[in-house]
């Protein structure tokens, strides 16, 4: 038996003894892997930056736009939902659900102080949660497609009618939505029609 224990701490010693090397190496290892991972990290991070600037950018250029109930382009008009949809396809290559509601079921819940250009704000505007939708530009202000006789605009959620109706902040999660198909015809070309 007292063979078999200085056989046994022997073994362990010079197996400890082999390890000790490798263990640096696997330090740096990591370290080194971590470091890709957070470049990794902050190109997507400026991705995504870029992409909601971007978002908000191209929404401005149609700011203008006639609100149309059912509308989905710039040549129809907008209704909130359509103008949403269609920012997102073009710019992001995303498909949003057709209506307001849903568009608010399919994004992630987000604190009102947390939002960030790009997210979506909802408001109630006829007596239903999430009724009406527009896109958060920043500095407390959104664009969206108010209403018939209207036109694309941006507004101050500060004020009262907006801050007495709004419903909630969503952000939309590039990972997790459907990319556009790619059919080569104009992004409009792909969106539903109806409210």
């Amino acid at each position: 038996m007292f063979k078999w224990l200085i056989s046994s701490l022997v073994l362990a010693g010079a197996l400890s003894a082999q390890a000790a090397p490798s263990a640096p190496t696997d330090d740096d290892q990591r370290l080194t892997a971590d470091k890709g991972l957070l470049v990794r990290l902050g190109q997507v991070r400026d991705r995504i930056t870029d992409t909601t600037s971007e978002l908000v950018v191209t929404a401005m250029g149609f700011m203008g736009v006639p609100y149309r109930r059912g509308g989905i382009s710039a040549e129809t008009g907008f209704d909130c939902s359509g103008f949403v949809k269609a920012m997102y396809e073009q710019t992001v290559g995303l498909i949003l659900p057709r209506r307001a509601n849903e568009q608010a079921a399919a994004t992630q819940a987000i604190d009102k102080k947390d939002l960030q250009p790009g997210d979506l704000v909802f408001f109630n505007t006829m007596r239903r949660a999430f009724s009406h939708v527009g896109i958060y530009v920043g500095d407390g202000k959104f664009i969206h497609s108010p209403k018939p006789g209207a036109e694309v605009r941006v507004e101050d959620m500060g004020v009262g009618y907006w801050k007495r109706r709004f419903d909630g902040a969503r952000r939309v999660l590039l990972s997790q939505q459907q990319p556009a198909p790619s059919m080569g015809n104009s992004p409009a070309d792909n969106l539903p029609t109806g409210p």
